[in-house]
């Protein structure tokens, strides 16, 4: 395992935190399968397991330093956020005993439809006022989708801003502003299923003695390192992107992900 690769893209983690409210999922997955290769079938198992204690980290302190007055806009989701712990920790129960096949096929699978969806169907990339709503202001996300959110974010190691970001953009939240509340969501997804990862018996063939249940401490720390300072400093001073550029760029680095995971 190289440090300095994982220090490397560990800053990389901590840019798409801040601009795209991923939490590390969806860049963490595919570093710690090559970090892991050694583990064979068994690397994505454990990159999932790695990347929910990652966004655990990173979604938090994201959520910590992001102004009140942006984090008001969950005021009264707390239904939504018990029922994505919910869905996370059955999620992660799924991924302990799927096939290590399934996972990473879903995996790719589920990105790639998902930046096929955000380029086909109007108010990702052409954002629109919501329906229904006289003054065009945005729509909270309904409780009922936290469960099957949750599931699949942990399933997957994503942690959720896929499925969250396009869902808040297309309620009429600008960018800046749905990535910025991906990470609060990020981390009710996160939370359990670390928990239930890192109290799982390995399950893997052979000693690992580097895992603490299914999670690789090791590729953890070097892309927290990585990626903390960089949260603390792109939240301080946040650059300004155009809210397009800012979506197609998204769109770009999902599929950027697929292509590495099927490589």
């Amino acid at each position: 395992m190289d440090l300095l690769a994982l220090l490397g893209i560990g800053l990389l983690t901590g840019v798409t935190t801040v601009l795209f409210g991923f939490g590390g999922g969806f860049v963490a997955v595919p570093v710690v399968v090559w970090a892991d290769s050694a583990l064979g079938a068994d690397a994505i198992r454990v990159a999932t397991a790695t990347s929910a204690v990652v966004m655990v980290v990173n979604a938090g302190f994201a959520t910590a330093v992001t102004p009140r007055r942006v984090l008001a806009a969950l005021r009264g989701s707390g239904p939504l956020l018990a029922l994505l712990a919910a869905g996370s920790s059955a999620g992660a129960l799924a991924a302990r005993m799927a096939p290590a096949a399934l996972i990473r096929w879903a995996f790719v699978a589920y990105v790639a439809l998902t930046v096929v969806d955000l380029l086909l169907r109007p108010g990702f990339l052409r954002p629109h006022a919501p329906a229904g709503v006289a003054d065009g202001a945005p729509r909270p996300l309904p409780a009922v989708v936290g469960v099957p959110v949750g599931a699949v974010a942990a399933f997957l190691g994503v942690g959720g801003s896929v499925l969250t970001v396009p869902a808040m953009r297309r309620a009429g939240h600008s960018m800046r502003m749905a990535t910025a509340l991906a990470n609060p969501l990020t981390l009710a997804v996160a939370l359990p299923a670390a928990a239930v990862f890192l109290t799982a018996a390995q399950g893997l063939a052979g000693a690992h003695a580097h895992l603490v249940g299914l999670v690789d401490l090791r590729a953890a720390a070097g892309l927290l390192l990585g990626a903390l300072p960089v949260i603390a400093v792109l939240r301080r001073r946040p650059p300004r992107i155009p809210d397009r550029a800012h979506a197609w760029t998204y769109v770009a680095l999902l599929g950027a992900v697929t292509v590495a995971m099927v490589v």
